[in-house]
Order: structure tokens, then C-alpha cells, then sequence
């Protein structure tokens, strides 16, 4: 570990993906995302302490503060340690202050509730698992110490930290002009309209489901669960929607974990999107949709179109001209190109998947759940072995499309459990 440390470096350029956020983030779409563990005992703020800060020295991409350049936003190693305090701030409040010299994280509770919460260009949804998944296993392993003691529970390390801290998309940038792709057309996608709420306040439902009933339900349409699920908002997006707007095509942005295509261990960002375009006829049920999006999928997702992809983000970071531009013009740039793709995405759905935890745990691990700040209505799940947690985030007051989506798992035999922080 020693050695380990020795390698950290003083500052780091943003991956590819990180430099949206700082110029993109508002008090109502903070750019921030929270995973939360939810223990079946009071949680020990001490305990707690003593496992995030034996935790961080194993991911140090969680040391580092966002500092602004002259062409560029770059992070800076930093001694700050991070403070666990019990839960007082609304769902993903800000945590990046341009005036601040601040980690890009915090850590809270309430009752048996560990959340944690980052800012987004620090790392992505595998990140802040993997590191969530190393401070429950810090923080059971000490206060049931009696318990474990004869177990040999030893943190699952996935990468050394040299590994931990690559900027992937640097690593798979490719040269060669021939595959990189050109984009696609933005087309203008239904928007979701509502009364948006008071404070600019994140509302959040969450629906708790049984992760094998929904794996049986999904193989009922010959689909994955992602592929179901992203189906399934689409279905309860055009209940929702007035007749006059289904001429417009709904467009549900899902992310991809690049480290599945791409050998990766990093801790930052390494992940891209695809846009799944479905466009209403009039006779649209769950079947007919689920047809379209698993195409969809078969089709976005291969090793040439996300390598495609990957190099047309780079060769634009690349570009000389970019380089030179002044870091204040390229937020402006940058917001406006947010702004205008925007235009194309009706919401997002994001299925972050399964979280892994020794067996010896169970008895004292219920359920993980995670949710990001949202400008749009969008959806994010992930599992923990027989409990998937469904969460709905919504800058609007208005719950239809929530309504629909449950309504349907429950009348095809799965119970759901909801909570709101409404």
C-alpha cells in the first residue's frame, strides 16, 4: 500500500466523460448521484468513520478537488478527509462549489441508512458501487469483529490503485480515422412536462421488487432486464403522453458500462450512452415495444459502434483548436451543446445491475438502492440478491408515469413496495 501511495499524483487531467459536468451542473441538476445501503441495525457513526477512512486509501480518485485551469478543469490531489455526518441536505444536493476547495463526496446516515454521494465527473455508477461495496464490507467487518473473526472475510480488490486511478478512454483512444463515427442527427424527442417542485427539491419514489420475479417477467418478452425495464418506461411514457405529442418520438438515454467491452479497472468515468428511439403507432403494448428497444439494443451494442463512439468524443478533445480555447468560452460551448442534445432525450433509464457482498453478510444487509439529481424524469435500479430497488427521480411534482410503471408489475404479479421522500 506503502508503494501504492507513493504513485499519487499531485494534479490529473478530467477523463472524457468528466468535463460536462462542471460546465453543465445547476442547483436543480446538480450532477450529483447517491447510493444508499440500508442495514437491518442502527448504523454506529464511529464504526462508520474508521471504515471510510480505511476505505479511501484504496481509492484515491476520492482524495482529489476540482480546480479550474486557464484551458481546462483539472483535479488536485488533496489531505482533506472526509466527515461522516448524520443525513440533513435534500436528495443529491450540491457538492461542487467553483469557490471551494471541497471533496467531491459526502458521506451521511440515518438510522440503519449509509448514504453516499458524488459528483458526478469524480467517478460513474461502477465507481461509487465498488467503493459503497468496500465500506460495507470495512464497516460489518468491525462491528461484528466477534462474529468474523474465524470467517477470513478479505476485501475483494479488483485492481491494484495504479489501475484504479487510468483514464480509460485516453487508454482506448484510437488513431485511426476509419472507425470513428460521424454522430447521428439530433431529432427533437417528446419532453415530459410537469409542475416542477418547490426549492428544487429532487422527488424520488422508490419501488422495491423481487429481483427474480422481474428477471421471469423480463424472460416472459423474450428480453433482458435492462431491455424490459427500458420498455416498460416507454410503455408508461406514452399512457402518460397528450395525443397531439405521439407524432414525436420518445427517446430513452442509457448508459453503458464501457468496462464490459473494454479491459478496465478503473475507479473514474468510463462509460457511454445510446439513445433508444421508439416511436408511437397508436397500438403500442408492452410486447410490441419490448420488440423495438431489444433490436435497438442488439444493434447500439457492439465492440465497433461503442469504439466508434469512443474515438469521436477523444479526436474532439484532441482537436487543436479545442485546446486553445479559454475555459470560460468552452463551458459556454459545452452547455449549449448540452442544451441542444437535450432536445433529443425524452428521459433516461440506467440499471446500474447487481451488487455483490460476501454471503456472510446477508443477515445484516437489506437492500441497496441508487438515484441521481435530475433535470428530466428518469429511472435508476440496481439489486441486491433477491431485492431490486426501482427509483423514479423527478424534478415534477406530477407521479402518472410512476403510477404506470408500478401498476403494471403489480398487475402481472409482483408485489412492489414504495417509498416516496414526499
Amino acid at each position: 500500500m506503502k508503494e501504492e501511495k507513493n504513485k499519487y499524483q499531485n494534479w490529473i487531467r478530467l477523463d472524457n466523460a468528466s468535463k460536462i459536468f462542471p460546465a453543465t451542473y445547476t442547483n436543480r441538476d446538480t450532477k450529483v448521484f447517491r447510493i444508499s445501503v440500508e442495514l437491518f441495525d442502527y448504523v454506529d457513526k464511529d464504526i462508520l468513520q474508521k471504515a471510510i477512512d480505511e476505505a479511501v486509501l484504496y481509492f484515491p480518485v476520492f482524495n482529489y478537488v476540482l480546480r479550474r485551469g486557464v484551458f481546462w478543469y483539472y483535479f488536485e490531489y488533496s489531505n482533506l478527509k472526509p466527515t461522516v455526518e448524520i443525513e440533513s441536505t435534500p436528495l443529491c444536493a450540491p457538492l461542487y462549489d467553483k469557490e471551494k476547495r471541497n471533496l467531491l463526496y459526502r458521506i451521511t446516515y440515518y438510522n440503519k441508512r449509509i448514504n453516499l454521494e458524488a459528483f458526478h465527473a469524480l467517478t460513474d455508477g461502477a465507481g461509487v458501487v465498488w467503493f459503497m461495496e468496500t465500506i460495507v464490507h470495512l464497516y460489518l467487518t468491525k462491528k461484528y469483529s466477534e462474529e468474523f473473526k474465524d470467517k477470513n472475510l478479505k476485501l475483494r480488490h479488483k485492481a491494484a490503485i495504479s489501475q484504479m486511478m487510468d483514464d480509460s478512454f485516453s487508454k482506448y483512444y484510437n488513431k485511426d480515422k476509419s472507425i470513428v463515427d460521424t454522430g447521428t442527427k439530433v431529432k427533437k424527442a417528446y419532453q415530459i412536462k410537469g409542475t416542477y417542485t418547490e426549492e428544487n427539491i429532487t422527488k424520488l419514489i422508490e419501488g422495491t421488487v423481487s429481483t427474480k420475479k422481474i428477471v421471469d417477467l423480463a424472460h416472459k418478452y423474450n428480453s433482458t432486464v435492462t431491455v424490459f425495464l427500458t420498455s416498460l418506461l416507454i410503455y408508461s411514457i406514452i399512457e402518460y403522453m397528450p395525443s397531439k405529442y405521439k407524432k414525436n418520438p420518445i427517446s430513452v438515454s442509457v448508459p453503458i458500462n464501457l468496462r464490459q467491452y473494454f479491459k478496465s479497472y478503473t475507479a473514474r468515468n468510463f462509460f457511454s450512452t445510446m439513445n433508444i428511439i421508439y416511436y408511437p403507432t397508436g397500438d403500442d403494448d408492452i410486447e410490441k415495444i419490448t420488440s423495438s428497444v431489444r433490436e435497438s439494443f442488439k444493434s447500439e451494442l457492439t465492440k465497433e459502434n461503442l469504439s466508434a463512439h469512443l474515438n469521436r468524443l477523444i479526436s474532439i478533445e484532441k482537436n487543436p483548436l479545442t485546446r486553445i480555447v479559454p475555459l470560460p468560452l468552452k463551458d459556454l460551448v459545452l452547455r449549449f451543446a448540452n442544451k441542444f442534445a437535450d432536445r433529443g432525450i425524452t428521459t433516461s433509464f440506467s440499471n446500474v445491475g447487481k451488487i455483490e457482498l460476501p454471503q456472510e453478510f446477508e443477515p445484516y444487509v437489506n437492500k441497496f438502492s441508487i438515484c441521481v439529481s435530475a433535470r428530466r424524469p428518469q429511472v435508476v435500479s440496481c439489486s441486491y440478491r433477491d431485492k431490486m430497488v426501482i427509483c423514479f427521480i423527478s424534478p415534477f411534482e406530477e407521479t402518472d408515469i410512476q403510477r404506470t410503471f408500478f401498476t403494471f408489475l403489480s398487475e402481472n404479479g409482483i408485489d412492489v413496495e414504495i417509498i416516496s421522500n414526499f
